[in-house]
């Protein structure tokens, strides 16, 4: 019996096992051999053209040196700390103000971008919504927001509570499209309302997704709210860009310092958070 099994094997099945080759996600070998030369290509293209020399990567780094040198020490007077706490409160007053403001304008967007629960009209405005907050930075926004408002807070408010829309929006349109149809067709079988079949079959599923996913989005405002004051919008970041206008690198070392510090904190708030929601 086993001369005979082993004589069924052909010349064939032979040559298959000697070319096996390892599949491919890509068309054929060629293509995927085309694709990874195309990419290299355009990484070599794109360092050419940053006309990144030698000399020039290595004075960078001398100035460097020379820069962090008059960073240290930190400026520690206490009319500078002053001026830096009450900043750092406002920036963290920003962020509350813009999660919550953001959440808020989220709740019925991302509501509408679920493809499950929501009409086909109102998904599609819905998900137009979500592209638009996402396709533009937020300090862009933050510098349209400041020409049409003014310096201070209320630009950095609007441009953080804007980019909160797409993502939050976003990720929670996404929990609400992996619940459980299963509850919500139950409910409606009781002669529930649609506002009752959300409130009573949909809402109870995300919940927790809901409160993670605030944490999170709050963790992030905070560091955006030390980012957009640079261009007026309020916060730490005026003063930073001030004490980098004045070369008072001593003050920057203190404010960077600082802003290191809150996102620690809000890091480990988050974190904290996170984990006891889910």
């Amino acid at each position: 019996m086993a001369t005979e099994s082993s004589s069924s094997v052909g010349p064939a099945d032979a040559a298959d096992r000697r070319t096996w080759q390892r599949p491919t996600t890509f068309r054929s070998r060629r293509v995927k051999w085309l694709v990874y030369s195309a990419v290299l290509a355009l990484v070599a293209w794109s360092v050419a053209s940053l006309q990144i020399t030698p000399g020039r990567f290595l004075s960078g780094i001398g100035y460097g040196y020379e820069l962090i040198k008059s960073m240290l020490p930190p400026e520690t007077g206490q009319e500078n700390l002053l001026r830096l706490w009450d900043r750092l409160v406002e920036t963290i007053a920003m962020a509350m103000v813009a999660t919550v403001a953001g959440i808020a304008m989220s709740l019925p967007v991302a509501f509408g971008a679920a493809e499950n629960i929501s009409p086909r009209p109102t998904y599609y405005l819905s998900r137009g919504i979500i592209s638009a907050s996402r396709a533009i930075d937020g300090l862009i926004v933050a510098i349209v927001a400041v020409i049409a408002l003014g310096f201070g807070p209320l630009a950095g408010i609007v441009a953080i509570s804007f980019k909160t829309i797409g993502f939050f929006s976003k990720l929670f349109a996404e929990d609400l499209e992996d619940i459980d149809m299963g509850g919500v067709e139950a409910v409606e079988a009781t002669g529930a309302s649609r506002f009752q079949t959300l409130v009573y079959g949909v809402v109870p599923q995300v919940v927790p997704r809901f409160a993670g996913l605030a944490v999170y989005r709050w963790d992030i405002n905070i560091r955006s709210s030390t980012i957009v004051g640079i261009v007026g919008a309020g916060g730490i970041g005026v003063l930073l860009q001030r004490a980098y206008q004045r070369y008072e690198y001593d003050y920057v070392a203190a404010i960077l310092i600082a802003i290191i510090a809150v996102v620690l904190v809000a890091e480990f708030v988050s974190a904290v958070v996170r984990r006891r929601v889910q």
